[in-house]
């Protein structure tokens, strides 16, 4: 039986060889896979910048600054965006704050010269050096990076904690403006000298804290979009290439059989029209253009209720005879998926079930039946709460 591959944790660095291996084995073993500690990766590392100069260099007005400063004894967190001045530097207590700097390598050649030691990636994977200079005690707090990251110890000491465990919980702390983990429990633990790099791939809960001295670390960060904005961008790409005459079309169109569904002809078409829309989940795809088809292109939205009504005031009012108006500014359309009924209105989503969501659609009056379930009831008091419903009372007889 084959033994596991076991790939250490820790390795020691030199000056052939500063990540402890060559290039070709780290990203076959370590890169976007797991942590790597290289110790003395680049031995007897000299920082490319000083204090002194990285808090000028926040004082810039188009400079990317943050001071962190956390009262332990209450566990508050204080976050200043820059630019920063003189007089915020002199509030700073003797421990338990951090300046943070974003796309240093921008300023300063010196600093830019690290990533000369990262030629083995991409040039265009590369998004910046962030250099931080802390007090004894001074860290953001427990988080997570959503892309790759190699933290070089330049200046003093830092504690390392991370926690390599795939199921860790990763829910965010409410209420504090630094995306911090609620739990983190650590599964290793360290103290990084300077020249000693941290590799961490991304989604790898981690906290740094300064120990002993000042500190200073300088991350060197990978750009990592998100599908969502490549999504984004190559939509807006696609849509400035096509010319405005090539809209969605139905000359395959038959008399519609129910009010206002969106069946799977208009899927069909909608992947012969759009670019990429035929790799996109059908479900994907019907949520997305029952959303899309029903905001109104002047982006007209009814105003929801300034004080909503509770189940039994509509009740109530529905058994004294009142309708239910569609607001005029509010479209409608609906999709049935297997067992389950989706309502769309005015780019909004509601679960229906089909006989009420053609109902809807077909009825710009409406007076629902005496006997309709909760969810239906439910159905109609957020529309009406959100606006696309009004209860007509009925005239008073004189």
């Amino acid at each position: 039986m084959t033994k596991p591959t076991v790939f250490p944790i820790e390795v020691r660095g030199s000056a052939k060889q500063p990540l402890g291996m060559s290039p070709a084995r780290f990203l076959r073993d370590y890169w976007q896979k797991r942590p790597l500690l290289i110790r003395q990766a680049f031995p007897n590392f000299q920082p490319p910048l000083q204090p002194d100069d990285l808090a000028g260099l926040a004082c810039e007005p188009a400079a990317l600054a943050r001071l962190i400063m956390h009262d332990e004894k209450h566990d508050r967190w204080q976050v200043n965006s820059g630019p920063l001045s003189e007089a915020d530097f002199a509030k700073t207590p003797e421990s338990n704050w951090t300046l943070l700097v974003q796309d240093v390598d921008k300023w300063d050649a010196d600093v830019a010269g690290l990533l000369e030691h990262f030629t083995f990636l991409p040039s265009w994977r590369m998004d910046d050096v962030m250099v931080s200079y802390a007090e004894p005690g001074g860290g953001v707090g427990a988080h997570i990076d959503q892309y790759d990251v190699f933290l070089i110890q330049g200046l003093g000491q830092r504690h390392w904690a991370i926690s390599d465990d795939p199921i860790a919980p990763k829910a965010f702390r409410p209420g504090i403006e630094l995306k911090q983990l609620a739990q983190f429990e650590p599964t290793h633990e360290w103290l990084l000298d300077a020249g000693d790099i941290l590799y961490l791939p991304p989604g790898v809960p981690h906290d740094g804290v300064a120990f002993g001295g000042p500190c200073m670390t300088f991350s060197v960060g990978m750009r990592a979009p998100s599908q969502a904005e490549m999504t984004g961008d190559l939509a807006d790409y696609i849509a400035e290439q096509l010319p405005d005459e090539l809209r969605y079309a139905d000359p395959d169109l038959k008399p519609a059989k129910v009010t206002g569904e969106i069946d799977r002809a208009v899927l069909e078409r909608l992947k012969n029209a759009l670019p990429f829309a035929a790799a996109l989940r059908d479900d994907l795809l019907h949520d997305w253009f029952g959303r899309f088809i029903t905001r109104y292109r002047n982006a007209q939205i009814p105003a929801a209720l300034a004080k909503p009504l509770d189940l039994a005031a509509l009740r109530k009012q529905l058994d004294e005879g009142a309708q239910l108006l569609r607001h005029p500014w509010s479209r409608l359309a609906w999709h049935q998926h297997k067992s389950a009924c989706t309502l769309y209105v005015s780019g909004g989503a509601y679960q229906a079930t089909s006989a009420m969501a053609q109902a809807l659609c077909e009825q710009r009056s409406f007076t629902p039946a005496k006997k309709i379930n909760a969810n239906e009831r439910n159905l109609l008091l957020a529309l009406v709460n959100d606006g696309h419903l009004i209860v007509r009372k009925p005239r008073k007889r004189r």
